[in-house]
């Protein structure tokens, strides 16, 4: 039995920089990783997707370029190349992150999967045969979360991908079928169009986006229609068969009528599950929810003194940025006794089609339910003096206003680089700044930021 001041499972985006941040701090620390450095972000997660939707695009702007006066040939997209930049880029990003967790006094980095033998006694399956038993006083789970694969019959006798598998596809799929059609499948089936498949997404719901409001995603919707992206709504699939010839035929339901197509491929987006179950939590007591999830407090400990979950696996927003935030709440709670929490940080998050979706605070539907008298804010990318002159006016600004206090609740920017302008807004609502000094702002010119004056000039009307 090795004992450490503190061990950390999973080196994901809150896990490396933690494991890090307690071993400079004097820690003993063990940083037990089981696949691949740097967790889903790096290896299959938003490295790797942002890489070739960036090949998506630059095929769909080539594809596009006479509007703007530019003609070309048609573009001729090599996925084995994508996907090799793409594995250069991870590969990069995953090296350079091993070696400083190498180079670091303190830290021991020990490659295989944990799970516990007792109260905070863990045992070690080694990659490279062999076990090890560990414990620590302080224990961080951040083990994440993988594709939840749905109870489809026969899902499990026919082939299919998933978002970490799609990445490494050695052709264009003919005909790309997704099951779901929330963030993960909207940005595959853009940039599967985009290289050239046919792309058909069913989604069991009334629409897609649920977290988002109702226009928004309508607006995104009618966007990926543009692009010839079949999307069918109210829609669950009911059986998959594969033929001899390797196509795959998908009966589903729309309310009640039966449908059928083929497909050469399918990918399966259909919402994430925790990967709790091989870490044996009962014999040290962690609580879950119904779904496997780590119940935590708001300093992310969870009912067993000592044990504390981050990213993923405890439910609630995911995303690397918040996994990320978990690691400076607990490295400055245990390290410096700041006392802060997760409770009421800002959320931002970016859905990575194009346009772009960014999003910040409130809906406007959710803050009705909240109680909030709301004024909203609205205006059209066409409007938009730096969209009309790229030629991206799809989408629209939209802020949630407080009434009462003319400061923000919320924004949805769908449009380009929407991501950037929620950012701007995001700081705004951090700061307090009103809607009335947004508006009288100065930006530069041209910028899509800009068009926060005239976005906030609405409310005047």
């Amino acid at each position: 039995m090795k004992q450490f001041d503190a061990i950390v499972i999973g080196s994901g985006q809150g896990g490396t920089p933690l494991a890090k941040k307690l071993a400079k701090a004097g820690w003993q620390t063990a940083l037990i990783e089981k696949r691949a450095i740097g967790g889903t972000c790096i290896n299959d997660g938003c490295t790797p997707t942002k890489a070739m939707i960036a090949s998506a695009k630059a095929a769909y702007t080539i594809q596009n370029s006479a509007s703007l006066g530019v003609f070309t040939q048609p573009a001729a997209v090599d996925i084995k190349k994508i996907v090799a930049r793409k594995n250069e880029i991870v590969r990069s990003f995953r090296e350079s992150s091993e070696k400083s967790l190498r180079e670091t006094a303190n830290l021991t980095l020990i490659e295989g999967e944990a799970f516990f033998s007792g109260k905070k006694l863990l045992t070690v399956n080694l990659r490279d045969g062999g076990t090890a038993a560990l414990s620590a006083d302080k224990i961080f789970l951040n083990v994440g979360a993988t594709t939840n694969i749905p109870p489809v019959e026969g899902l499990k006798n026919v082939p299919y991908y998933t978002s970490t598998t799609l990445l490494d596809v050695e052709e264009i799929p003919r005909h790309l079928v997704i099951l779901g059609g929330n963030y993960i499948g909207l940005e595959y089936g853009q940039m599967f169009k985009r290289f050239g498949s046919q792309v058909t997404i069913l989604e069991r719901s009334a629409r897609i986006l649920l977290h988002e409001d109702e226009d928004i995603a309508q607006s995104v919707k009618e966007i990926l229609e543009q692009e010839d992206i079949h999307i069918h709504t109210n829609s669950s699939a009911q059986k998959i068969i594969q033929h001899p010839d390797h196509t795959l035929e998908i009966t589903f339901t729309t309310n009640d009528t039966i449908n059928i197509i083929t497909a050469s491929h399918l990918l399966v987006a259909t919402g994430r599950t925790p990967q709790t179950a091989a870490l044996q939590l009962h014999k040290t007591g962690v609580d879950m929810d119904d779904k496997g999830y780590i119940r935590v407090n708001d300093q992310l400990e969870t009912n067993v003194p000592g044990i504390y979950a981050l990213g993923d696996v405890k439910g609630g927003p995911a995303f690397t940025h918040i996994s990320y935030n978990d690691y400076i709440i607990l490295s400055e709670n245990l390290l410096e006794h700041a006392g802060v929490s997760i409770k009421d940080r800002p959320v931002p998050y970016c859905m990575f089609t194009d346009p772009q979706l960014g999003r910040i605070g409130l809906t406007e539907q959710a803050a009705r339910e909240k109680g909030y008298a709301v004024k909203v804010a609205l205006i059209s990318m066409d409007k938009v003096a730096r969209a009309i002159e790229t030629g991206q006016t799809q989408g629209c600004m939209k802020a949630v206003v407080n009434a009462d206090t003319d400061e923000l609740l919320g924004a949805a920017i769908l449009g380009s680089e929407g991501g950037e302008v929620m950012s701007v807004l995001q700081m705004a609502m951090q700061g307090h700044i009103t809607c009335k000094q947004l508006k009288k702002n100065v930006f530069a010119h041209p910028l899509y930021a800009e068009s926060i004056n005239n976005l906030f000039m609405k409310l005047d009307k």
